[in-house]
């Protein structure tokens, strides 16, 4: 999945010294806790070596597992598979008889929060209720980190529509609807789930117009962007530059205000 994700080339993998990267097949299902497991491990071997790693990209959730106490109950594939036969208003109705104040800690007009909800409340018998009371829910609510790190968000502008679409107009010409195309068969549900790939699948299998793949796939990447932002905007620790036509520039910015900056640490 290298253009769709829009993977650094080998040269600056080298360069730079990139980890978790090609660490998963696409038909693997590999979850934010794997990814936890993994990063934990790369940063603790860095820190040993008296070197600095910058994370970059990704998403909230995956970034807060690597610095925040986030904890993640086991799943199984088997009884997901199981409970995604059965309606959601079952699932909110077992959900609830276990948990009445479940409401008050758990979406339940979420149909995937609630089947997760309920995946684990049958695997460990842990309430949403109970799991939120928890010492480590607690200090995830209030930000508190389990390592000491420096935040800097770029805000994406005015013009950020204009580069998505350039953005995916250029995966396009790079031969992603080939690379899908060869992937398309050995994809599993995570991988087939991800922006850009999810919309050109039925390009490759159906014989969907391209055309409307690619507004749609754009569309979902807004979409994407501005969900992020707001996940983001939430956190505290986050120190913000504004957007600049100049990488250069904002370069400067975020190295004077990591000069200036006080760690978050716990």
């Amino acid at each position: 999945m290298d253009i769709g994700t829009a993977k650094p080339n080998q040269d600056a993998q080298e360069r730079f010294g990139y980890h978790l990267v090609d660490v998963a097949d696409p038909s693997d299902e590999y979850t934010v806790a794997e990814f936890q497991a993994a990063g934990t491990n790369v940063l603790d071997r860095v820190k040993s070596a008296g070197r600095t790693v910058v994370i970059a990209g990704g998403s909230g959730l995956h970034f807060r597992s690597l610095v925040d106490p986030l904890e993640f109950p086991p799943t199984d594939g088997e009884l997901r598979v199981e409970l995604e036969t059965e309606s959601a208003d079952d699932l909110r109705a077992e959900l609830s008889a276990a948990d009445p104040a479940a409401g008050e800690v758990l979406d339940m007009a979420n149909p995937r929060r609630v089947l997760r909800a309920v995946e684990v409340l049958r695997l460990t018998g842990a309430t949403p209720t109970v799991r939120a009371a928890s010492d480590k829910a607690h200090a995830v609510r209030r930000y508190l980190p389990v390592r000491e790190f420096t935040a800097i968000g770029i805000d994406p502008g005015p013009e950020i529509r204009q580069r998505i679409e350039g953005r995916f107009d250029a995966m396009l010409i790079a031969g992603l609807v080939n690379e899908i195309a060869v992937l398309a068969p050995s994809m599993g549900r995570t991988a087939r789930q991800a922006v850009g790939y999810r919309e050109l699948l039925p390009v490759v299998e159906e014989g969907g117009e391209i055309g409307a793949a690619r507004d749609d796939a754009i569309a979902a990447t807004a979409s994407l962007v501005k969900r992020q932002r707001t996940y983001f905007r939430r956190d505290p620790r986050i120190r913000w530059i504004p957007w600049h036509h100049e990488p250069e520039h904002m370069l400067r910015s975020a190295l004077d205000q990591i000069e200036k900056d006080t760690p978050w640490s716990s």
